[in-house]
This record gives C-alpha cells, sequence and structure tokens, in this order.
C-alpha cells in the first residue's frame, strides 16, 4: 500500500516543529521561575566638561562678523571671552565660576542661533513677498 505525500509532508513538519515546542515549554517555564531582582547597572556620570578653552561659534555665513564664545581660566576664577570675527578684542564677563562659564557660552550661542534663524526666516518671507508681488 502506497503512503499519501501528503501525510510524509505533514509528518516531517510534525518532526520539525515537536523539537521547537519542547523548547519553547522550557524557556515558558524558566520564564516563569522568580528570578533574583537585581537593580539596573547606574550609568556612569559623562566626565565634567573641561571649561578651560570650552569654544562656540555664532551662526553666520561670514567669519569676519561670527561670535565666538570662549571659556578660560585664570588664577582660579573663569571667565568668557565674546569676539566678533577672528582679529576683535574680547568682551570679557567674569569672574564666575566653571559652571556658570559653560552655561554662558551655551546661552549666548543659543540665543544668537535663534535671532539669525529668526533673521534669515524673515528675509525669505520678505523675498517670497517681493517675487509673488513681481509675478
Amino acid at each position: 500500500m502506497q503512503s499519501d505525500p501528503t501525510d510524509h509532508a505533514l509528518a516531517t513538519i510534525a518532526s520539525i516543529l515537536d523539537p521547537q515546542e519542547a523548547r519553547r515549554g522550557s524557556e515558558k517555564a524558566a520564564a516563569a521561575e522568580p528570578k533574583p531582582a537585581t537593580p539596573p547597572p547606574i550609568p556612569a556620570a559623562p566626565p565634567p566638561l573641561e571649561a578651560h578653552g570650552y569654544t562656540k561659534f555664532g551662526p553666520g555665513p561670514m567669519a569676519a562678523i561670527r561670535f565666538k564664545w570662549t571659556v578660560r581660566l585664570d588664577n582660579g576664577d573663569y571667565y568668557v571671552d565674546e569676539t566678533i570675527g577672528e582679529n576683535s578684542t574680547p568682551i570679557v564677563s567674569g569672574p564666575m565660576s566653571r559652571e556658570a562659564a559653560i552655561q554662558m557660552v551655551d546661552d549666548r550661542e543659543g540665543d544668537a542661533r535663534r535671532r539669525f534663524e529668526q533673521l534669515r526666516s524673515e528675509m525669505a518671507g520678505l523675498t517670497a513677498a517681493k517675487e509673488s508681488s513681481e509675478a
């Protein structure tokens, strides 16, 4: 008597699936077992920024008019030098703490970037309005 090829295929599939089912059952049992509670690892704090020499630049297409803020350490106190372009005399702010100096640089750069983007947006709007009125 000949066996049906479908029966043979089904038997093969069943033999393949049975070991996986057995493995899944043992994984489920292992997952159900209580595990000792361990706290998650505490991520290491990033090292503090080196304040002396911390520098940011303002936005803009021309280096000659670009703002630059640099923190420097002088006799244990921190100062922020603000310059416009490459050869200008710095405007000095300080003395202040390390954290305050870094925060000042970040704040000034952020404010300059926002003002630049606002001006650029306004100029783009004026250009678009002018082009539409000429059409």
